[in-house]
């Protein structure tokens, strides 16, 4: 027999949930065949796969060992380095500037160095994330941003912050305001921009449309013109909807593909050669609640912002003729 103590990070979660996290050797039928035998109980008595766990309950599992991994824990994240260029911290989250170049998660080269990795390192040297106290439970993020891009993530530190954030981005109460430059003279200086964006998961680029089918999806991308040359404009991007490669793809479509970028454009020559990765960041992130936010409320009408993105800070200099 084995037992589970539920603590804070684990609470809330369905039962089956829980033990999908837990015991990953265990396969789905003979778990749901376990509870309806009474293999596994809750707290020693009946349970449903549906039942909430909360804080206090004990799990008891009367199952064979193989079920269950004794191999000592492997901290892959341990080898990644534990620098963050932190923008805000608390005791529930963690916003990190990323800089382009680092993947946010491992990737299919395998790259143990990735941006989730560095966090969970972090907060393991300060004490705050111990692997081996935890069942379900690891610092998560909450937002991706590509390789080659770079700005602000958010990461959770614990369960409840993780379940408020998911929730709270995917009703649109978190607002991520861009900065890119762009090719040409973009005209009117602000405005929004509706398309249709389907994504070919094969090759992992996205193909924007006028028209509507049943296989792409509504885009809009508002935009606001900062600074322009003679033949560059920086811009300032704000997402109505978020997705793959949506500003980049969007704004070639238009006739103004962002410089750098070689998926999407065409890579730059003479003055501007060096730069090989698309020049967009992004910089600013807005909390604003319109529903209950439990213990993230403190964050209601805060702003977060990246001052020192170069490109921005040297546009009439660098993209001067």
């Amino acid at each position: 027999m084995r037992t589970f103590h539920i603590g804070d990070n684990d609470a809330g979660q369905r039962l089956d949930k829980f033990l999908s996290k837990a015991v990953k050797r265990l396969p789905k039928s003979l778990m749901y065949k376990s509870i309806r035998l009474k293999r596994i109980k809750v707290n020693g008595k009946r349970c449903e796969i549906s039942t909430r766990l909360q804080k206090g309950d004990i799990v008891y599992l009367y199952l064979n060992d193989e079920f269950f991994d004794d191999v000592p824990l492997s901290l892959p994240f341990l080898s990644a380095p534990a620098r963050l260029d932190i923008v805000y911290e608390d005791e529930n989250l963690l916003l990190v500037n990323k800089h382009p170049g680092l993947v946010v998660h491992e990737d299919d080269n395998g790259s143990v160095d990735t941006l989730i990795h560095r966090i969970q390192h972090y907060l393991y040297d300060k004490g705050e994330y111990r692997p081996q106290q935890e069942h379900s439970f690891a610092p998560a993020l909450c937002n991706r941003i590509d390789r080659n891009t770079g700005g602000i993530v958010i990461a959770a530190k614990n369960a409840e912050s993780l379940r408020i954030l998911n929730q709270k981005i995917k009703d649109r109460e978190l607002r991520k305001l861009y900065l890119c430059v762009v090719k040409g003279l973009i005209e009117p200086k602000s405005g929004e921009w509706k398309a249709y964006l389907q994504k070919d998961e094969k090759t992992n680029t996205v193909t924007i449309s006028s028209c509507k089918t049943p296989e792409n999806r509504t885009i809009i991308t508002a935009y606001r013109v900062l600074q322009q040359t003679k033949a560059y404009s920086l811009v300032e991007v704000d997402l109505k909807t978020g997705r793959t490669h949506q500003i980049r793809a969007h704004f070639a479509f238009m006739g103004h593909p962002l410089v750098g970028d070689g998926k999407y454009g065409k890579l730059e020559h003479g003055k501007h050669a060096n730069i090989r990765r698309q020049l967009l960041y992004s910089y600013r992130l807005d909390f604003h609640f319109t529903t209950d936010s439990g213990c993230l409320s403190y964050l209601d009408g805060k702003s977060f912002c990246i001052k020192d993105v170069w490109f921005a800070k040297q546009f009439l200099e660098e993209f001067s003729e």
